[in-house]
């Protein structure tokens, strides 16, 4: 890796301190509960997306279902905060790595487990991880973070269980 500088000579600039990162994170969160009334939150967009599709697609089946019905009874769900959160936070990510020297396409593990079977792993866990999601109410960074910073005790219960099934599946998966 390149030597990070603060020049425009397209060196990589170095990560900011994790203690600055956390008093940062902090304060983004309280402003979002500040501005919007809600914590920060990914895997409802995911459902928001599928049911304003759904509602596009299949309007009557879309109401008509009980886990897509509420979604869209106040209209097409598109147009909500978290869909709004998510479009924000990833053009905010490409932005920082392109100005940061770190913006790069690659595909983690690949010379180690194999390209088709690291991307069939990591397909399977993101859709165990959103379907774990969805089933407790919310993602790492909606009940874990947000949840935790109001108190919420299912989310302390969440973030210990969280890990410890990643320890869990780690080891079963690995082997380490």
């Amino acid at each position: 890796m390149r030597t990070p500088t603060s020049g425009g000579d397209g060196a990589v600039k170095a990560f900011w301190p994790p203690l600055v990162s956390g008093i940062a994170l902090g304060l983004v969160l309280l402003l979002t509960f500040f501005l919007t009334n809600h914590g920060l939150g990914a895997s409802g967009a995911a459902t928001h997306v599928v049911a304003g599709t759904g509602l596009a697609i299949a309007p009557e089946a879309t109401r008509a279902n009980a886990y897509l019905g509420p979604v869209v009874a106040d209209g097409n769900p598109m147009g909500s905060w978290i869909t709004w959160e998510i479009l924000g936070l990833a053009l905010g990510a490409a932005v920082a790595a392109f100005m940061a020297g770190r913006f790069r396409v690659q595909l983690d593990g690949a010379r180690s487990v194999g390209a088709a079977p690291r991307l069939l792993k990591a397909l399977l866990g993101g859709v165990l991880a959103g379907f774990g999601a969805r089933v407790a109410g919310g993602c790492t960074s909606g009940l874990g973070l947000s949840g935790s910073a109001a108190l919420g005790i299912s989310a302390f219960v969440f973030l210990a269980l969280f890990f410890a099934t990643g320890l869990v599946v780690s080891r079963l998966v690995k082997g380490v």
